[in-house]
């Protein structure tokens, strides 16, 4: 029997907006984009310039500093745009796509016939490598690195979060696929971490060559890099890494058809989506087509994001779905000032530290917008962090070795642990307003800087 691990602290935030449980095939989108912003620590190369036509798997970019790194088109089509920023920094490589699509050809194989760097070659060529990170510091993996373990989250807490065994319930055959062919690459320490507080879908329960760790309790017992802390914590020259399920199953299509196929299940989701449901696109696509007619609000007032609503991306009404996001969520925007906000009874707003009379109704849901009710102010020290925070550390002491840059204090306080999602919790119910992920990721940054 695998041993369940029980989460006490955390917060599941009661946000309104959950997707219903019934799947729709978006249309092709006109426009996909991959966005280099999607990977921290990358500086890309370009591959292809604005007129180009290119297959499904094509190259767009590639790592400056690890050539072998390649970023594939999604999509068949033209390269519409390069969208650009400060300094020409690259933000966007936009694809028109066409009709019927064309693909790559990479060749089937069975991932278990083939020796490990003849799986990573395959991953490599047709741009799925992005799709392995690594603990620490929660950017994309190396290749010439042998991780201690690889884990996978089956399932995600963060608010109105897609269920996955729901989208991963006719993927039977690719996720197996696909974990085979992770275990080539970690020679057989596949960790598979599933919610014990229901019973997981069939996909993954009868999967094979995995070890199965159950999790229970709020948010973010879903979180990967909590998982890790609790089945072996990651010390100082330890390599593990990570994997979502969802990029599972494009990895198995890549061996069983032999071309890159990104399509997957995605949740739309928010109090402001008249029909929040699941559809089935393809990464990078357009939300335009899954969002149009379907919102309770002209665009400019409402919030679109790629992602959940604590670690999630703000984009446009017509921006693009993120490379590693399984959802976007629809809020109200924030943009306005409230008068005496603090001496309110806020029946209609929510608190983790119970300030509103909304307390009084346990089970009621709130359609809460981005609003910071307040700016940011002297950092003080509450004790909040602790009881949202299940890891055995003291995120208040990290944060302030992180500001101090203080690069041993950082590694004795679980620096090599964390990731900016880790924290996220703890930003939300910060009462100082203090931009925590932004301040774990300068943390990590110094760390890569200064140690490699």
């Amino acid at each position: 029997m695998p041993k369940v691990f029980k989460i006490r602290k955390g917060l599941n935030i009661p946000l309104k907006g959950e997707a219903e449980k019934v799947f729709t095939r978006a249309e092709l989108a006109e426009f996909y984009a991959v966005k280099p912003t999607d990977f921290h620590g990358l500086t890309p190369k370009l591959s292809v310039a604005e007129g180009d036509m290119v297959k499904v798997g094509t190259p767009l970019f590639y790592d400056k500093y690890r050539t072998d790194i390649l970023f594939t088109s999604p999509v068949s089509g033209e390269v519409h745009l390069i969208r650009r920023g400060e300094r020409r920094r690259i933000l966007e490589v936009v694809i028109k796509a066409d009709n019927p699509q064309v693909f790559e050809e990479f060749g089937r194989s069975n991932p278990a016939d083939l020796s490990r760097e003849e799986v990573i070659g395959k991953m490599l060529k047709a741009g799925l490598w992005p799709t392995i990170k690594q603990r620490p510091y929660s950017i994309i993996a190396n290749p010439d690195d042998s991780p201690k373990a690889i884990y996978i989250s089956g399932f995600d807490t963060a608010p109105l979060s897609p269920d996955l065994d729901f989208a991963v319930k006719d993927e039977a055959e690719s996720f197996q696929a696909g974990i085979d062919a992770l275990n080539r690459l970690a020679e057989g320490k596949v960790n598979l971490n599933l919610n014990a507080e229901y019973p997981p879908s069939n996909v993954y329960t009868k999967v094979k060559g995995v070890n199965f760790n159950y999790f229970a309790g709020p948010h973010p017992a879903g979180n990967v890099g909590i998982q890790i802390h609790h089945i072996n914590p990651i010390n100082k020259g330890d390599i593990v890494w990570t994997v979502n399920p969802l990029d599972v199953i494009i990895i198995g299509r890549l061996f069983l058809r032999g071309i890159y196929d990104a399509t997957k299940v995605i949740a739309l989701a928010g109090s402001e989506v008249l029909k929040p449901r699941y559809f089935i696109l393809k990464t990078g696509a357009s939300i335009s087509n899954i969002v149009a007619g379907n919102i309770t609000k002209s665009p400019e007032e409402l919030r679109f994001i790629s992602g959940n609503v604590l670690t999630g991306t703000k984009i446009s009404a017509d921006g693009f779905l993120g490379f590693y996001d399984n959802m976007v969520t629809v809020i109200p925007e924030g943009d306005y000032h409230e008068f005496m906000g603090w001496a309110q009874p806020g029946f209609k707003k929510y608190s983790f530290s119970s300030s509103f009379l909304s307390n009084l109704f346990p089970g009621r849901k709130y359609a809460l917008d981005t609003n910071l009710h307040g700016g940011e102010r002297a950092y003080v020290v509450t004790g909040q962090y602790e009881k949202v925070l299940p890891m055995d550390i003291f995120p208040v002491h990290l944060i302030k070795a992180i500001l101090a840059k203080d690069i041993d204090k950082m590694e004795n306080l679980g620096i090599y642990e964390v990731a900016e999602e880790d924290f996220a919790l703890c930003e939300y119910i910060c009462t100082s307003k203090t931009n925590v992920q932004e301040i774990i990721r300068e943390g990590l940054d110094l760390m890569i800087k200064e140690l490699g």
